[in-house]
């Protein structure tokens, strides 16, 4: 039960605006009701000054009306990523079978569980930190979380029959990341921010992993910065996949779409099939 207590929310504006909190008043109000005591709002008050983002103080953070348990070290899910789960709403069937990559704090997953209603559902992601608390988000729903990189941890048995892949994978360049916003550089883990020489590097491994997972027709949907996207939609391009670029100006946000054309020969059968746990 919350314990009412008073405190002076005006000073605690100040004191977060002067620490370069931009939206200082939100996040007082935020504070102010995750404390119920005054010595719990001294020191979520002292980590956020201290330059933690707001997310690990609150133990969780919003995305696509949802609220998300983030622990410390995991990436923290932003705004912009709505769009991945647009696109993908817009291009997936129903029942899809879906595997969500890269997944961290498992965001992506919860809202595409509530999108699409996925007869298979799956997240993965190679960091432990992110495992253990998508795990967490994800156990209500009973949707696996694996361990490992990429597509290495799925079962075998899905390769090929995969309706959707989603991945919110690195693509900062490596030379950017030390220009990254203190928040991000300083405490989530550098497995989820750096994309390589050019910040494609995993994402290239995505597409190449595409190919041989996603069912005929099937699609891949990424994040990627808006500079990025023809050095992007070149590589899906080259390992067969025919790639489309959405870009939403409100969420400053850019998604690459991908479909491995049908075959001839048809899709495999995925009908009934459920993901093992």
């Amino acid at each position: 039960m919350t314990v009412p207590f008073t405190t002076d929310r005006p000073a605690l504006v100040s004191r977060l605006r002067a620490a370069g909190c931009v939206y200082a008043e939100d996040e007082a109000d935020l504070l102010l009701d995750a404390a119920d005591s005054p010595a719990l709002l001294a020191d979520l008050v002292a980590r956020r000054i201290a330059g933690e983002p707001l997310e690990y103080v609150l133990g969780w953070a919003e995305f696509c009306g949802l609220r998300v348990a983030v622990d410390p070290g995991v990436f923290v899910p932003r705004g912009r990523t709505a769009l991945v789960v647009e696109a993908a709403a817009a291009v997936t069937g129903p029942a899809p079978a879906v595997v969500d990559l890269c997944c961290g704090s498992g965001a992506t997953t919860l809202a595409l569980a509530r999108r699409l209603a996925p007869r298979w559902l799956a997240a993965a992601d190679i960091d432990a930190a992110a495992v253990a608390c998508a795990r967490r988000n994800l156990a209500p729903l009973g949707v696996p979380v694996f361990s490992g990189d990429l597509f290495d941890p799925l079962p075998p048995r899905w390769r090929g029959r995969l309706d959707l892949v989603v991945a919110n994978a690195p693509y900062v360049p490596t030379s950017a990341v030390a220009l990254l916003p203190p928040e991000a550089r300083l405490h989530e883990a550098p497995v989820a921010l750096d994309g390589g020489p050019d910040g494609l590097a995993v994402l290239r491994r995505v597409a190449a992993g595409a190919v041989r997972w996603l069912a005929p027709g099937g699609h891949v949907v990424v994040e990627a910065a808006e500079a990025q996207t023809d050095a992007l939609c070149a590589a899906f391009a080259e390992v067969g996949l025919v790639p489309a670029v959405r870009h939403d100006e409100e969420l400053e946000a850019t998604a690459v779409v991908a479909r491995l054309a049908a075959h001839p020969g048809g899709s495999p059968d995925v009908t009934g099939g459920r993901a093992p746990h």
